[in-house]
């Protein structure tokens, strides 16, 4: 049975809420992007903790899910895991189950209050990362969670602080970067870009958020925006 998403999902909270509609519009503009050769699996990566990758990948597959494709999140951070606390959902089994006791990706996924929308946890935390995303395992698992979702969306650590991000950046089809307006630094967002650009990465396009709503006219054409809305950090998206 199915548990209620957490309060970092907003898109399954409040469907008509400048925040899904934020999500939505990524959901477009990743459809766009991809028009001849689409993303079927997309890393979402960031430069340093706290810049809101895993809520982006959240909210992104539920409203991709919404749209009526078969998503699957993955949780490859297992160094800090936060995907089975976004959707309730326990972390007992999960990716490094599958790759080091064998099992099979059915056997571990689990379902949302989303429909459409399933979660493969990180886990247990390992000993070695590192070693287990580098592992040809790995990509067989991304591969056959590819043949199972029309999109599967993977979480990872951030990408300067340790390798895991560039190693699957080479296993998938592209990489959304989030960036934390106001905040992260431009050289190290540069650093970032050029790190998964050396492991042959293809990045889609940028999540900038924490976007201050009330001193940006990025949306204006939210016109319905209430004062507290104005208020609020809201994700946006450049391509």
């Amino acid at each position: 049975m199915s548990k209620k998403h957490s309060r970092f999902v907003y898109s399954s909270i409040d469907s008509r809420s400048p925040f899904a509609e934020a999500f939505r519009t990524l959901r477009t503009n990743i459809s766009f992007a991809g028009v001849d050769n689409p993303y079927r699996t997309i890393l979402v990566a960031s430069t340093l903790p706290g810049e809101g990758k895993s809520s982006t990948t959240a909210n992104l597959g539920v409203v991709i899910a919404q749209a009526g494709q078969r998503v699957l999140i993955i949780d490859c951070d297992l160094r800090k895991p936060v995907q089975h606390n976004n959707f309730n959902l326990n972390n007992t089994t999960g990716v490094t189950n599958c790759l080091v006791n064998g099992l099979e990706l059915g056997k571990v996924i689990q379902n949302t209050e989303t429909e459409r929308l399933d979660i493969l946890t990180s886990g247990p935390i390992p000993p070695n990362p590192a070693e287990l995303i580098g592992s040809n395992k790995m990509a067989a698992l991304i591969n056959s969670a590819r043949d199972a979702y029309d999109i599967v969306l993977i979480d990872s650590p951030p990408a300067v602080t340790v390798t895991d991000a560039s190693l699957l950046a080479a296993m998938v089809d592209g990489v959304l970067l989030v960036v934390k307006t106001a905040s992260t630094k431009i050289e190290l967002v540069q650093e970032t870009k050029s790190i998964l650009e050396k492991a042959n990465a293809k990045i889609i396009g940028v999540v900038l958020n924490k976007v201050d709503v009330s001193s940006s006219n990025y949306y204006y054409h939210y016109y319905y925006y209430s004062k507290d809305d104005k208020k609020k950090n809201i994700p946006r998206v450049a391509f």
